[in-house]
């Protein structure tokens, strides 16, 4: 099976899915909402790509994750009964694993909101099935955990979570990158210093 892949996003289609480019191989590989931002990925840019191969009698799927702890999210997923990849990767657009974890640690029913194919019986299933069952943090599977830390104030600072939610990146990860990145450096948060500021940013997010 196809655990990762490394390689240039070279076509973006219209279902969702991406061409990576590995040594001339393209690999066809499905991707939640925004991940290919989360990766850092600029055309011809190298990406990697966390992989879970799913099987069936007629086909064989590819989902891709910028994050090993969300693929395990969506495996984890995958065990609730009624959701299938589709439904486990528009989840994962919506919210990453450690949003996921917290609203299940929390019970919180309005975090699914919107989503489509999620009504209240899957949530309920999502939230019964997985209570107590994902522990990223504990887990090791992935690096940087941000700590949640106030947008510095000033042009700066909203320009460069701007750029980010365009990159694909959400708004929540945005914000704590710039917070991080500025506490991490005074000079960083100043309004003539943005691209300082977007690479500290990006930087904290890998």
């Amino acid at each position: 099976m196809i655990g990762r892949l490394t390689g240039a996003i070279e076509v973006r289609e219209g279902d969702g899915s991406v061409i990576v480019d590995v040594n001339g191989v393209g690999y066809e590989v499905f991707l939640p909402l925004g991940a290919a931002g989360r990766c850092g990925s600029e055309p011809g840019q190298t990406v990697v790509l966390h992989i879970h191969t799913h099987v069936r009698e007629d086909a064989m799927t590819l989902f891709g994750f910028a994050t090993a702890d969300d693929r395990a999210a969506f495996r984890a997923l995958l065990k609730v009964s009624s959701i299938g990849p589709k439904l486990a990767l528009a989840i994962l657009g919506v919210m990453n694993a450690a949003e996921l974890q917290n609203a299940i640690a929390l019970q919180d029913k309005t975090a699914f909101k919107g989503i489509s194919g999620v009504g209240k019986r899957t949530v309920e299933r999502i939230l019964l099935d997985l209570e107590g069952k994902l522990d990223f943090a504990a887990s090791g599977k992935t690096g940087v955990r941000l700590r949640a830390v106030p947008n510095p104030a000033g042009s700066a600072g909203d320009a460069v979570v701007g750029a980010l939610v365009q990159m694909g990146y959400k708004r929540s990860e945005a914000e704590a990158a710039v917070g991080s990145a500025s506490g991490a450096s005074s000079d960083a948060s100043s309004d003539d210093n943005v691209e300082g500021l977007l690479r500290a940013a990006l930087s904290a997010l890998s």
